[in-house]
């Protein structure tokens, strides 16, 4: 992704979320500037058709709606924050080629965990790419998912192998 890119992403996100969940286009700007090596895009022949924005973060950490991505200093995560597919390009199996390139980076990296918020009603979709909830957030974090104002569940994906 690059600079030339946000209003393609800004216009995605629109089609995607309903208004509460929109993010501003300065913290995507800053999402993008800030960690440039985490945000993809995925073009057809009519340009941006979907986006994947991601950090490396801490397991059990959410990153609030329209807040900015955290840096930790030992991440053992790669957080998920924004997957959006435009109307145009859904059907195609683009967001699993996104989540599937976003999270053979993560391994790339040694992180041993992805994360993420489902909201929508898209935890089905998250659970097929691997995803579960985690029951086990402190009341901190469940705090940060109420930012959502719609009902939020926190997904995990194990990245490696356990014995």
């Amino acid at each position: 992704m690059t600079a030339a890119d946000l209003p393609a992403v800004m216009q995605i996100q629109a089609q995607c979320y309903a208004p509460s969940l929109l993010e501003s286009a300065a913290v995507i700007a800053r999402r993008l500037h800030n960690n440039p090596q985490q945000c993809w895009v995925a073009e057809d022949t009519l340009g941006v058709c979907a986006y994947l924005f991601a950090y490396p973060s801490k397991l059990g950490s959410i990153t609030p709606l329209d807040g900015d991505f955290p840096r930790h200093a030992a991440p053992d995560c790669l957080y998920l924050h924004d997957l959006a597919v435009a109307n145009r390009a859904a059907g195609r199996g683009i967001g699993p080629q996104l989540v599937a390139h976003g999270l053979n980076h993560a391994r790339d990296q040694a992180l041993p965990w992805s994360a993420l918020v489902s909201v929508q009603d898209s935890a089905g979709f998250w659970n097929r790419q691997g995803f579960a909830q985690e029951p086990t957030l402190d009341e901190r974090q469940r705090g940060v998912l109420q930012s959502y104002r719609i009902p939020a569940r926190y997904l995990v994906c194990p990245l490696v192998e356990t014995a």
